[in-house]
Formats: structure tokens, C-alpha cells, sequence
């Protein structure tokens, strides 16, 4: 059982959007793990092979309990039983108190698709009818109290924020880990949308924004599927 469960469409999704939230989480004492729906093979630079390894790399740099991916198809992924059904196993696998899931729309398809998939397999997760097992070995229901989306390219007005300034530096060397996807002035691969520095330049300045919302340096922001609950005002800052 872990407390965070991470879930992006591509590996790199996790470490763009929400990496600084896990860490403040893991420095408050709680777990977390990460799931990729695919291999992100569809990738203009680097191969599946490649970004595996900065992935894995990227979860040690953050202290990740563990970090499967599910081997769905890169930009062709469906909401289909069988796919549904591995994420549903992960999801009990893992027993998530949180899921932190892909933002509800934004530039690349997949990051909604992946938003609505992976909400509806959180919710699918907790049917006792839909039986599943892991190895071998039937798995109970279960249910995640919360789904929380990070947001990514384009601008989602946030529902919350989370402070991030102590782990930013830490964030960024997690996401740089995926040497073949940003910014290299040498490498010899094509530019993309995410490998120049003006992008580089322009998530350090969401971070910014976001972390303004709340009076810190940098902040990560969500939007919530329900409001959150709180038992007095001062809960909130």
C-alpha cells in the first residue's frame, strides 16, 4: 500500500507536472509510486529503449517506491476492457490513498484521454465484481479516496496548489534525467515542442505563476473531480 500513486501517459508526464508535489509529500513522511500507460514510443526524439532507462532513472532521483509502465499504445490507447483492466491491477497492486492523474485537456491528446481513462479506472477499481489478479493472486477491491489532475502545457486555472519551492531544484534534475527529450544544444536529433529552451524557460515560469497563486516561489496546481473537504478554515492558507 503506498499513499501517492502517480499516473501519466508518457513517461516524463509525472516529473514535468507533478514530481515537486511527490517529493513535498515524501519529505512529510509519505509514499508514492508511479505508473506510465505507455512507453511514449511515438516520441519524435529517443526510442522506447531510451526513455525507459531515463525514467527509471528519474524515479531514484525522486525516491519512488516503484515504477511500472503498462505498455498501452503511444497515441492509440482506448478505453477498452483489457486496457482498463491493467490499470485497474495496478491500482490494486498499489492501494493508493491519492491518485495524481494527467490534466483534463491540453496539447498532446493523449494527456486527456489519459485523464478520463485513468479516472474511470480509479472508479472501476473499487467494484468488487470486476475481478482481478496480480501474479497469480486474486486482489481485493479498492478505491482511491481522491483524484487530483496536474496540469501540463496550456494554462488550466488551478482548484489547488502545492507549494514546491524546496524540492524545485530536485524536480528539475528528475526531469532532465530524460536526456532525450529536452533541452540538448547537442544533440542531433529533430527540436521539438518540448526540447528547446524557450520551453524549459516557459515551465519554470508556470511554476512561478502557480507558485504566486499562493505567495511562494514555485507551486505545482491541480483541479479536483469534487471539492475537497476541510475540517476548519485554517487548513487553508
Amino acid at each position: 500500500m503506498i499513499d501517492i500513486l502517480a499516473i501519466g501517459a508518457h513517461p516524463d508526464d509525472v516529473e514535468l507536472a507533478c514530481s515537486g508535489t511527490l517529493l513535498h509529500h515524501a519529505a512529510l513522511g509519505h509514499s508514492f509510486a508511479i505508473v506510465d500507460l505507455t512507453a511514449g514510443e511515438l516520441g519524435t526524439r529517443g526510442t522506447a529503449e531510451t526513455r525507459a532507462v531515463e525514467a527509471a532513472e528519474a524515479a531514484q532521483i525522486l525516491g519512488a517506491k516503484e515504477r511500472i509502465n503498462l505498455g498501452l499504445k503511444d497515441g492509440f490507447f482506448l478505453p477498452d476492457e483489457a486496457s482498463l483492466r491493467k490499470l485497474i491491477e495496478a491500482i490494486r497492486y498499489f492501494k493508493p490513498r491519492i491518485v495524481l492523474a494527467n490534466a483534463i485537456e491540453d496539447r498532446h491528446p493523449d494527456h486527456g484521454k489519459g485523464a478520463d481513462f485513468i479516472s474511470r479506472a480509479c472508479f472501476l477499481s473499487g467494484l468488487p465484481k470486476i475481478e482481478t489478479a496480480f501474479h497469480g493472486k486474486p486482489q481485493e477491491a479498492h478505491r482511491p479516496a481522491a483524484v487530483y489532475h496536474f496540469i501540463q502545457d496550456r494554462f488550466i486555472k488551478p482548484d489547488l496548489v502545492v507549494d514546491i519551492t524546496p524540492y524545485y531544484d530536485t524536480k528539475m534534475k528528475a526531469i532532465m534525467a530524460f536526456k532525450s527529450q529536452f533541452y540538448n544544444p547537442n544533440s542531433p536529433e529533430p527540436q521539438t515542442p518540448i526540447s528547446s529552451s524557450e520551453f524549459m524557460a516557459a515551465h519554470i515560469g508556470r511554476a512561478r505563476d502557480m507558485g504566486r497563486i499562493i505567495s511562494a516561489e514555485f507551486g505545482e496546481g491541480f483541479t479536483v473531480e469534487r471539492a475537497p473537504g476541510v475540517r476548519n478554515f485554517f487548513d487553508l492558507t
